[in-house]
């Protein structure tokens, strides 16, 4: 009886306890964290989207480059080989970078362009030229978003190298003089024409890989080899001095079009971290840097994760320090089928949504393995893209990475000649930069999730999916 006694008492002790913790967990569970919020600033009056902006068609694209360092001079190498342009200006800093880039006009069999050099504001004197339709910005992250913004207010289109702006301060600035003066402002993002990355976007685009669910990319670069041409050592500085995804647009560039980002889907929350600063401190010491007083900022390794308004997921990482094979990840989860560059490019699909007549060996896909090397072939070769289908020949002899440097600009003076929308706007520039300031504020605040600024404010929806223009 006593026994009997006890085990009715514990077990009432049992429900007890089970239901007042029951609601604690309930409220732990239903609880919501409201993200990090930054300012949105209010349109300036008189100003609108620049969503899918054109401008009056130009018969030659009179283009002038500032920054003839790295990237430079394969930027003038290249426009040579496009038709339509004339190449009227070189800036750099250093006279002998301005001088062996007309040595590449001559090469070509082109007039001399002229020359601006040896003063820190040379390259304001390039912009304010009046018979220059782009400016081409190809100098140190830190003079951008200031060049284009001067570039804009004189009249000029500008395409900026990655990453275009490292703050929303900078970010903001170029958004609103391109609405304000209705110049294009393109960042000159080559990955998103990789033959890999705009094929699998074209077969998405068609529907192969039903909704596109989950997306990955990264910047994962061992820059050993590099460290030493950055001139003043002004990369490694940069890493020294801040944390975050300081070089996100490589891997977010891509992921972005799948998710149609700002045209019918937009980012909307991100959470951040990284590793500790091992390699960075070590390289530091190596090459030196302009503060050594600090403490190495950017962790060797960070993380982004991204959820979008429509429920979509990124995954984004950088890593520029240690010793791994070069990848930009590349990857897209669907429900109906995968897609993957790296390590090796593969796609794994449902076999309905393969044309058994025009792939071979249709009945041998499944849907937990990668296609065959021959039907991968078949489908790339069947869902080329029209871009590729017109430009892969002469931009793998151009070259730049492949040839995808030879379509960026090819694109752009495309674009420009035929009145079109750019393939990038001011908006993808401001997602894909953001990254270097939001992701700095979550993982400075540990690894909260910071909320994602709506760019276009309030036009994200107002284009649905994301289309390359072409002249009809």
């Amino acid at each position: 009886m006593k026994i009997k006694n006890l085990l009715t008492v514990m077990t009432g002790l049992a429900l007890f306890c089970l239901a007042g913790c029951a609601s604690p967990q309930k409220e732990a569970v239903a609880k919501e964290y409201a993200p990090i919020e930054v300012a949105v600033p209010e349109r300036p009056a008189g100003q609108q989207d620049v969503i899918q902006l054109t401008a009056p068609k130009l018969d030659t694209v009179r283009v002038g480059f500032i920054g003839l360092g790295m990237r430079g001079p394969g930027a003038v190498a290249r426009w040579t080989h496009i038709p339509g342009t004339k190449i009227v200006a070189l800036c750099d800093l250093r006279p002998k970078c301005v001088e062996r880039a007309q040595g590449i006009l001559e090469k070509a069999g082109l007039p001399k362009a002229a020359e601006y050099s040896g003063s820190e504001d040379a390259w304001k004197q390039l912009c304010e030229r009046d018979d220059i339709d782009v400016v081409y910005i190809a100098s140190d992250w830190k003079h951008h978003a200031e060049m284009g913004v001067y570039a804009m207010e004189h009249g000029k289109h500008v395409a900026i190298e990655v990453p275009s702006a490292m703050t929303l301060d900078e970010i903001w600035a170029l958004i609103n003089t391109s609405e304000k003066t209705r110049k294009h402002c393109m960042q000159l993002e080559n990955c998103v024409y990789d033959f890999f990355e705009l094929t699998t976007l074209n077969m998405a685009q068609q529907g192969l890989f039903g909704e596109v669910l989950h997306v990955e990319g990264s910047y994962i670069h061992n820059l050993e080899e590099f460290w030493g041409e950055y001139w003043n050592n002004w990369r490694l500085d940069y890493n020294n001095e801040f944390r975050g995804d300081v070089y996100a647009t490589h891997g977010l560039g891509p992921a972005c079009q799948l998710l149609d980002i700002h045209r019918g889907d937009r980012m909307k929350t991100l959470v951040a971290m990284d590793t500790k600063a091992v390699t960075g401190p070590e390289l530091g010491k190596r090459y030196g840097l302009a503060n050594d007083s600090i403490e190495f900022q950017n962790g060797d390794h960070t993380m982004t994760f991204i959820r979008t308004e429509n429920g979509k997921t990124i995954h984004i990482q950088h890593d520029v320090m240690n010793p791994r094979p070069y990848s930009r990840m590349y990857q897209l989860t669907g429900t109906d089928g995968f897609a993957n560059k790296y390590p090796i490019e593969q796609y794994c699909l449902r076999p309905d949504q393969v044309d058994a007549k025009e792939v071979p060996n249709h009945e041998n896909l499944n849907m937990h393995a990668a296609v065959p090397e021959d039907v991968k072939k078949a489908l790339m070769q069947k869902y080329k893209h029209p871009i590729h289908q017109e430009l892969e020949e002469t931009a793998k002899k151009v070259g730049g990475h492949g040839g995808m440097d030879y379509i960026m600009d090819y694109r752009l003076v495309y674009c420009l000649r035929n009145g079109l929308p750019l393939d990038m706007d001011v908006y993808d520039l401001a997602e894909w930069c953001c990254m270097a300031e939001l992701t700095r504020l979550s993982i400075e605040n540990g690894n909260a999730p910071v909320a994602v600024p709506d760019f276009t404010r309030g036009s994200w929806n107002k284009v649905k999916g994301y289309r390359h223009a072409f002249a009809k």
